[in-house]
């Protein structure tokens, strides 16, 4: 046999084991998964519901992996620029986005061409919390409910301003509902998370604001912020004196928000199962829903029982990118 005939024999009896042998180190890594901390990366600024219900969720699920979950606030851009950090990471599981409403579902209409990810980007991981929003004012205003914000801003249209954590939010998206459905003009001020809208707003620097219930709520129950309505269909359980829109006068403005965890969509499946499973273990834990229940959050009941996995959250982010979609489109909301 010549050189170059047992030179292509030996390549091609090596292709394979070379494939095998790739594969199974590649089965490896998986199971072994994971082997060094896990990163989760915040699309908002510290002490905004995202953040909170990251950092909750990172130190349960921590404990049940056996590794440290570590939480990177990477705010900017409604929350695109984590999203778009997270999707071109490395898909090996240890980069992962702890999404919010607005960049799971909200922005893709939103921001249209300039979305700078596609849905098809990040692979769905489990649905962590779901909350209420609530309209409120800094409690030095002379505002008392919802029917006096009306009158004051029918009374000087564009006068009066709110605040959001930011555009594409569900915070952003109620407000405008709200002033759609009440016929009223009330200027957008889109902050770079709650952290600091809720710092204007407590100092009296904004006439009113929008947010999810986590963030504000501690600032409600120290009489720094006067809640006027909650933006979900039933009365808040942590807020029951607080009417919904609804019961305030103002019909069809329903929005509540919600946050999970996805990761890059070439993540290995055996990686995104083991992290859904998890995470659906800590949001039935008693203690991770007490915890919700104080913030004035609900689990994500995505499934019967009461759980989570990664093709219910799936299937739910498809059904709210349509909702969304809709409303975005009906309203002529856009980016501020």
């Amino acid at each position: 046999m010549g050189l170059a005939r047992r030179r292509v024999l030996t390549a091609s009896l090596a292709a394979p084991a070379l494939l095998f042998a790739q594969m199974r180190g590649a089965r490896s890594q998986e199971a072994a998964w994971p082997a060094r901390p896990i990163r989760f990366v915040v699309p908002f600024s510290p002490a905004g519901t995202t953040d909170i219900a990251a950092r909750l969720a990172a130190e349960m699920v921590g404990r049940r992996l056996g590794q440290q979950v570590v939480v990177e606030n990477r705010p900017g851009a409604s929350g695109n620029i984590a999203a778009e950090m997270v999707a071109r990471a490395a898909p090996d599981g240890y980069t992962m986005l702890v999404n919010a409403i607005s960049t799971a579902a909200i922005n893709y209409t939103l921001f249209g061409e300039r979305m700078p990810v596609k849905p098809e980007e990040l692979a769905a991981v489990a649905l962590l919390i779901r909350v209420p929003n609530v309209v409120f004012v800094p409690a030095t205003s002379p505002i008392k409910d919802l029917a006096g914000l009306i009158a004051a801003a029918k009374a000087r249209p564009d006068a009066l301003n709110y605040g959001s954590a930011g555009s594409g939010g569900s915070g952003h998206l109620a407000f405008e509902l709200f002033k759609l459905r009440a016929g009223v003009r009330i200027v957008h001020v889109g902050y770079r998370g709650a952290g600091p809208m809720l710092v204007e707003a407590v100092a009296g620097r904004l006439d009113a604001a929008c947010d999810n219930m986590p963030s504000c709520i501690g600032h409600i129950r120290d009489g720094r912020l006067r809640p006027l309505a909650v933006t979900s269909a039933e009365r808040a359980h942590a807020l029951p004196d607080v009417p919904t829109f609804a019961e305030a006068g103002v019909k069809d403005a329903e929005a509540t928000g919600w946050f999970g965890i996805q990761a890059p969509s070439r993540t290995p499946r055996a990686v995104i199962e083991r992290m859904g499973h998890e995470l659906d273990v800590v949001t039935r834990d008693p203690a991770y829903r007490a915890r919700l229940n104080e913030l004035g959050g609900n689990p994500p009941n995505l499934k019967p029982d009461g759980g989570t996995t990664p093709e219910a959250y799936e299937a739910f982010i498809a059904t709210e990118i349509r909702r969304w979609g809709e409303v975005i489109r009906s309203t002529g909301i856009t980016a501020d």
